[in-house]
């Protein structure tokens, strides 16, 4: 339900050309870093790992 209040407000209110591409562009540079990692050549080094818990000390 709160998707189609916002998109109502985008659609009364739109937002400006330069915010637009802004988002358009944050989610295309998302893309490009997915697919790099998909084939393969995203560098090991900017690969996070997975930690497992850190146990408590107390």
């Amino acid at each position: 339900m709160r998707w189609f209040i916002r998109m109502s407000r985008w659609a009364r209110n739109p937002p400006s050309p330069a915010m637009f591409k802004m988002v358009v562009g944050i989610i295309l540079v998302m893309l490009l870093i997915y697919g790099l990692e998909r084939i393969g050549w995203w560098p090991d080094w900017a690969t996070s790992e997975r930690l497992g818990r850190v146990p408590r000390i107390d």
